[in-house]
């Protein structure tokens, strides 16, 4: 378990699990602007992420907060671990239709094999948009496709 901080700059092109932001968050223009075991920090514009009635949709707050928790608690979680959201709740509480969302993750609790994050997503004006918790459960790195806690193949399995 890690508890330095690691600040993390221009993560589309540093290596590692830091450095990708994954083909959704590429997509949606996240931006990783911290992050350390207790806190991460991103953004995403909200141009692209719109429902159709043209303001931020609901579930654009959702994934930049599961990546920024998801992120810290992988900083947490240490080398030959895995961190993987388990359960997330949102509360939106303003719509916003230009500019940028910020959310900033921070710990609750981080244990060896929970951790747990809120975010708190704001607007251009600091005014909050959305107010989120996660949790993520912590296990060894089995690798892709390595299969459930009961052995089963979970990645390709055809079952």
């Amino acid at each position: 378990m890690s508890d330095g901080a690691e600040i993390v700059q221009e993560p589309a092109t540093a290596p590692g699990p830091l450095g990708n932001l994954g083909a959704l968050g590429e997509r949606m223009g996240l931006r990783l602007l911290e992050a350390s075991a207790d806190r991460a920090v991103g953004s995403l514009p909200v141009e692209g992420n719109t429902q159709p009635y043209g303001i931020l949709h609901g579930g654009a707050s959702c994934v930049l907060a599961e990546q920024l928790g998801s992120i810290a608690a992988m900083l947490h979680a240490g080398p030959g671990k895995v961190a993987m959201g388990v359960e997330l709740n949102a509360s939106h509480h303003r719509a916003v239709a230009t500019g940028h969302i910020t959310g900033v993750a921070t710990a609750i609790s981080r244990g060896g094999t929970l951790a747990s994050y809120e975010i708190l997503i704001s607007d251009d004006d600091g005014r909050r948009v959305c107010t989120a918790r996660l949790t993520c459960v912590i296990r060894d790195d089995r690798g892709a496709g390595a299969g459930d806690q009961s052995g089963r193949t979970t990645a390709g399995s055809s079952e």
